[in-house]
C-alpha cells in the first residue's frame, strides 16, 4: 500500500513494513508508459459500482485487442473476487492472539493461520461486497487518512488463461465508494488493472510504478485534468524528467530508504530555476540571505505607514476585531490547559525573583507582593486588549537596573522615590502615545536577523545564568561540611549557649523526631528540656559546635531536583516524536511535559521529606513597606520642578521600553510560526504605554514583553496535523492563537495570594529547572546556535543546511564570530550600571 510512502507486507503476512521511499526500476516506468499508450483508457467514466466499472472496462477494448466472451467472463469473475487485506492490529489484539494460539511459533505440525495459495489450487473467496465490511469500518488505519482523501486501486498479477496482457486505466467522473474493495472505506476515483500470462515477470514492478505515480501530487493534478491519453503520457514524461538514477553496484536495491524529515512543496518543484540547480561555490550573500531567511519575519501590511495620525493603530484594531470572538473559542482544547499551568508556574517564579530583587534595590518600596499584583493586573489587561495576546508581560533586567539607579538618585538628592517615579512613568506613557500616533513602529521592519538573534540569545542566556546562579547560592544558605570525616563522628556536636543571669546553660539541640535530651548544666540551675534551633535563637542564645551548619542533604537533593526537572522537561517534550505508545498518548505526554516533570519532582521531594527551599507566596494584601500606600500622589513630597525634569530620564526609559517591546514582538510574529490572525505592533505599544500610567500611580513595577516566557508560551501552543501518512512527520500547522491562556495565567497570578498553602509545597529548585528549560529551548530555536555548532565541526560532518549551499563557509564563520563578539559586549554591558542602554546597543 502507498500513502505518500510505500509499505510492504513482511514475510509471514503478519505485519506491515516500515514506510520507505519506493525505489523503482527504470524499465518499469517505460513499460507503464507502453501500457498507457496501448491499453484501455476510460476517462470521466460514469459508474457507481465496481462491477459496472469492470463491465465497461472489458467492453471498451479496441477491436484488435478484444477478448473472447469466455475469457471476458473468466477475467470478470477473477476481478470481482474479494481481495485479501492485511489488517492493522493493535498491540492488545496481537497479545490476545498470541495467548489464544499456542501454535504461533511455527512449530512442526501446527497449521498456519493464513495459508498461502498452493500450486494448482486456491481457497474459495467471495465476491466483492457492494457495502463496506465491518473490518473496513473498524480499521485503525483510517485515523491516518486526511479528511477528503480518496483511494486509488492498482490490480496486477499473472493469469494462466490469458495469452497477452490486458491493461486498463480508469478515471471516474465522480469519486464513489466501491464497497469492500479498499482496505478502508474511502471514495475511489482512479483504477489501474494489468493482468497477463506468467511468462512476463514485470507486472508487479509496473504496478508499483503506477502506485508511486498516483501518490505524486503533480501527477495527480495531471491525471485529474487529463482529457486525452497524450496528457497522461506527458505527465509520465514530466515525472521521468525529475528522476534521479542511482548507478547499479553503488547501493543495495533491497535497502529501504527512510522517509526524509521534510518534503519539498509541489510549488517549488514546478517553479525550479535551472540556474538554482547549478552548484555555487562563491554565491553572493544577498541571495543566500533571502534563501536562508525564507521563514524570517518581514511583516508587510502591519508595518506600512498610512501617513495619518493613529493610522497604524486604527488598522491594527480593524485587523484584530473580526478575530476577537475566535480568540476565546479557539482556546477550548486540552493543550491550552497544559500551557496555562506551565506559563503560570514560570510567571510566578519570575515574579518572585524580580520582586525580591526589586525589594532589595528599593528598600521594599516595591516587593514580591507588588510584583504579583502588578503582573496579574498588567498581564490581564494586556491579554484582553492587545494585538498579540500570546505575549507575556514581565519585569526585565534593564528596568530593574533603572529602578536601582533611580532609587539611589532619589536617596542622594532627598527626593521621594515613588513620586519621582510617578512623573517619569507619566512622561513615558505620553511619549509612547506619541510614538503610536506617529506610527514609529514601522521602524521595526529594519530589524534584521542579526538584531533579533542577538537580543533573543542574550535574554536566553540571562535565564540560564540566573537559574544556575540561584542554585549555586543554595550552597551558601545550606552549606556542605566539606571537612566531615566518618572516623571523627563522635566529636561532632551542636549545642545552644544560653546566658541568663551570667550563668551559662548548655542545652543540647533536639528535633521533633527524638525525645528531649536532658540539658547539661554547669551551674546548680534546674534541668531544662531540649531546645530546637529556632527556640534557641528566639531566646537569645547562639549555637556552638562543629556540626551546627551541616546540612548536606538539602543542597544535594536541590541540585538533583534541579537537574532532574530539566531532563524530565526536555525528554518528555521530545516524546512526541518517540516510537513508543500510540500517537495520542505521545501528544498528550508532550503537551503536559512540563507539568508532569514538576509533579514528578515535587513527589520525589515529598517522599524524601527534606527541608528544601520552597516557593514563598505573600499571604496578605498589604504593601511590602508599611511606609507607603497603594496610591502615589503627584505633588507634596518633591519640588514642583521635578515633574518637568522627569522628562529627561523618561526619554531613556521610552527608548528602553520601545526597543524591548518591539524586538520581542518581531520575534513572536515571525513567518515560520504561521500566525493567521496578524500582528498588532501599534496596539501592543499603546497598551504597554497606558499600563505605565496605572502602574506608576499605584507604585507597581513597570512591565514589558518577556521574550523567553512568551516564546515558551507559543511553543506550548504549537499545532500539528492530527493525521499523517505512515513515515511522514506531523506537519506544523501554526500556533493556537487565542487570549484565554494568557487571561487564565494572570487570573491565577492574582489569586495566588490565597493559594499560598498549596504553592508552598513546590520546591524552588524545581522551578529553577523549568527556568533552565525555557532558556535552553529559546536558545536552540535561533539559527545562531546552529552556526556556533558549525565552528566545532569538521567540514565533512557538517549538516546539509540551505545557507551552506550558497554561502562560502568562511563567510558563515565570520558572520557568527562577529555576532558572538557583539553578544559578549552586550553581556558585559548588561553586567554594569550602563545596562539601561543595552536595548539601544542591540
Amino acid at each position: 500500500r502507498w500513502m505518500k510512502f510505500e509499505e510492504k507486507v513482511e514475510d509471514g503476512g503478519e505485519r506491515w513494513s516500515t514506510p520507505h521511499v519506493p525505489a523503482l526500476p527504470l524499465q518499469s516506468l517505460f513499460q507503464l508508459r507502453t501500457c498507457l499508450q496501448q491499453g484501455t483508457m476510460l476517462l470521466d467514466l460514469d459508474a457507481t459500482s465496481f462491477k459496472e466499472i469492470i463491465d465497461k472496462a472489458l467492453s471498451g477494448q479496441p477491436e484488435e485487442a478484444e477478448l473472447q466472451p469466455a475469457l471476458r467472463e473468466r477475467l470478470e469473475a477473477l476481478l470481482l473476487l474479494q481481495p485479501q487485506h492485511q489488517p492493522t492490529k493493535s498491540l492488545l489484539q496481537l497479545l490476545a492472539e498470541l495467548g489464544l494460539s499456542p501454535c504461533r511459533g511455527r512449530k512442526p505440525g501446527c497449521p498456519t493461520r493464513h495459508p498461502r495459495k498452493a500450486k494448482g489450487r486456491s481457497e474459495p473467496r467471495t465476491q466483492i461486497s457492494k457495502t463496506p465490511l465491518k473490518e473496513q469500518l473498524r480499521n485503525r488505519f483510517k485515523k491516518k487518512v486526511l479528511p477528503g482523501a480518496e483511494a486509488a486501486h492498482v490490480a496486477v498479477g499473472e493469469v494462466e488463461f490469458l495469452e497477452k496482457p490486458f491493461s486498463a486505466f480508469i478515471r471516474l467522473r465522480c469519486a464513489v465508494s466501491l464497497g469492500s474493495l479498499a482496505e478502508v472505506s474511502l471514495p475511489s476515483r482512479f483504477l489501474f488493472i494489468l493482468l497477463g500470462p506468467p511468462k512476463l515477470k514485470a507486472y508487479h514492478e509496473v504496478g508499483r510504478a503506477m502506485a508511486t505515480l498516483l501518490t505524486d501530487e503533480l501527477f495527480q493534478r495531471v491525471a485529474r485534468q487529463a482529457e486525452h491519453r497524450e496528457d497522461l503520457i506527458a505527465g509520465i514524461e514530466a515525472f521521468l524528467d525529475e528522476l534521479i538514477v542511482l548507478p547499479p553496484g553503488k547501493w543495495d536495491p533491497s535497502a529501504r530508504i527512510p522517509p526524509p524529515s521534510r518534503l519539498p512543496s509541489p510549488c517549488r518543484r514546478t517553479t525550479v530555476d535551472p540556474l538554482d540547480q547549478q552548484p555555487r561555490g562563491n554565491g553572493d550573500m544577498t541571495a543566500a540571505g533571502d534563501r536562508a531567511s525564507a521563514g524570517h519575519s518581514r511583516s508587510g501590511e502591519e508595518l506600512e505607514r498610512t501617513g495619518r495620525l493613529f493610522g497604524g493603530l486604527l488598522r491594527d484594531i480593524r485587523r484584530k476585531a473580526p478575530w476577537y470572538g475566535s480568540d476565546f473559542s479557539d482556546a477550548l482544547h486540552p493543550q491550552c490547559l497544559s500551557a496555562v499551568l506551565y506559563i503560570y508556574l514560570a510567571t510566578v517564579t519570575n515574579a518572585i525573583t524580580f520582586g525580591g530583587m526589586l525589594g532589595d534595590a528599593t528598600a521594599n518600596m516595591q516587593g514580591v507582593l507588588e510584583s504579583f499584583l502588578g503582573t496579574a493586573f498588567a498581564g490581564f489587561v494586556f491579554c484582553l486588549f492587545s494585538g498579540q495576546p500570546l505575549t507575556i508581560l514581565s519585569s526585565t533586567g534593564p528596568v530593574l537596573v533603572f529602578e536601582r539607579l533611580l532609587f539611589s538618585f532619589s536617596q542622594d538628592h532627598s527626593l521621594d522615590y515613588l513620586e519621582f517615579r510617578l512623573w517619569i512613568g507619566l512622561w513615558v506613557a505620553f511619549f509612547g502615545v506619541v510614538l503610536v500616533a506617529t506610527e514609529a513602529s514601522h521602524l521595526v521592519r529594519y530589524f534584521t536577523r542579526f538584531t533579533e538573534e542577538g537580543f533573543c540569545a542574550l535574554i536566553s542566556l540571562i535565564f540560564i545564568y540566573d537559574s544556575l546562579k540561584k542554585m549555586l547560592s543554595l550552597a551558601d544558605a545550606f552549606p556542605i561540611n566539606w571537612q566531615y570525616r566518618l572516623d571523627n563522628v563522635t566529636s561532632y556536636s551542636c549545642t545552644c549557649n544560653l546566658r541568663r543571669f551570667f550563668n551559662p546553660i548548655l542545652t543540647c539541640l533536639t528535633t521533633l523526631h527524638h525525645p528531649p535530651l536532658p540539658s547539661i548544666q554547669y551551674s546548680p540551675a534546674p534541668r531544662q528540656a531540649g531546645l530546637s534551633r529556632t527556640q534557641c535563637l528566639d531566646r537569645g542564645g547562639h549555637l556552638l559546635g562543629t556540626s551546627c551548619q551541616y546540612v548536606p542533604d538539602v543542597t544535594l537533593i536541590s541540585f538533583l531536583l534541579f537537574g532532574g526537572t530539566f531532563l524530565f522537561c526536555t525528554t518528555l517534550k521530545r516524546f512526541r516524536s518517540s516510537r513508543y505508545f500510540p500517537v495520542g498518548v505521545r501528544k498528550l505526554v508532550s503537551d503536559f511535559a512540563v507539568i508532569l516533570a514538576i509533579l514528578a519532582s515535587c513527589a520525589v521531594d515529598a517522599v524524601l521529606g527534606l527541608e528544601t527551599p520552597k516557593l514563598l507566596v505573600p499571604s496578605e494584601l498589604k504593601p511590602t513597606n508599611p511606609a507607603r500606600g497603594w496610591i502615589v500622589f503627584p505633588f507634596g513630597a518633591n519640588p514642583w520642578w521635578v515633574c518637568l525634569v522627569s522628562a529627561v530620564p523618561a526619554v531613556l526609559v521610552t527608548i528602553l521600553i520601545f526597543m524591548d517591546q518591539q524586538i520581542t514582538a518581531v520575534i513572536l510574529n515571525r513567518r515560520e510560526y504561521k500566525l493567521q490572525k496578524g500582528a498588532g505592533f501599534h496596539l501592543d505599544l499603546l497598551c504597554v504605554s497606558l499600563l505605565m500610567v496605572v502602574t506608576s500611580v499605584t507604585g507597581l513595577p513597570w512591565y514589558v514583553s518577556a521574550t523567553v516566557i512568551s516564546l515558551a508560551h507559543m511553543e506550548s501552543l504549537r499545532k500539528e496535523s492530527a493525521t499523517s501518512a505512515p513515515g511522514e512527520h506531523p506537519e506544523f500547522l501554526g500556533i493556537r492563537e487565542q487570549r484565554l491562556t494568557g487571561l487564565a495565567v494572570f487570573i491565577l497570578m492574582g489569586v495566588s495570594v490565597f493559594m499560598a498553602p498549596v504553592l508552598k509545597h513546590i520546591p524552588m529548585p524545581v522551578l529553577y529547572g523549568v527556568f533552565l528549560h525555557m532558556g535552553v529551548t529559546a536558545l536552540n530555536s535561533i539559527q545562531l546556535m546552529d552556526r556556533v555548532r558549525l565552528l566545532l565541526m569538521p567540514a565533512k560532518h557538517q549538516p546539509d543546511l540551505a545557507y551552506l549551499r550558497h554561502v562560502p563557509l568562511r563567510r558563515v564563520h565570520l558572520f557568527t564570530v562577529i555576532q558572538l563578539l557583539c553578544l559578549a559586549l552586550l553581556w558585559v554591558l548588561k553586567s554594569t550600571v550602563a545596562a539601561i542602554i543595552f536595548p539601544v546597543m542591540v
